[in-house]
């Protein structure tokens, strides 16, 4: 699974991408609102450990993490 933080411009507000390894977008939604995104993918219960990666995560970067 990759994670993508994208910057926001303007009135939009920054953005989070999750794909899976076909780079096919699992899950997008709004760095400061999370939750239920996360749930329905399943992956409620590494939502703290998600958001860690991505407040460290510089914009317009892919990482790869392993769940």
């Amino acid at each position: 699974m990759y994670v993508i933080k994208v910057k926001g411009v303007a009135k939009i507000p920054d953005y989070v991408q999750l794909r899976d390894d076909s780079f096919t977008l699992l899950a997008y939604f709004r760095v400061d609102r999370p939750d239920k995104s996360l749930e329905k993918i399943g992956l409620g219960d590494k939502a703290e450990e998600i958001m860690k990666m991505v407040q460290e995560l510089p914009f317009g970067q892919i990482k790869k993490i392993e769940f």
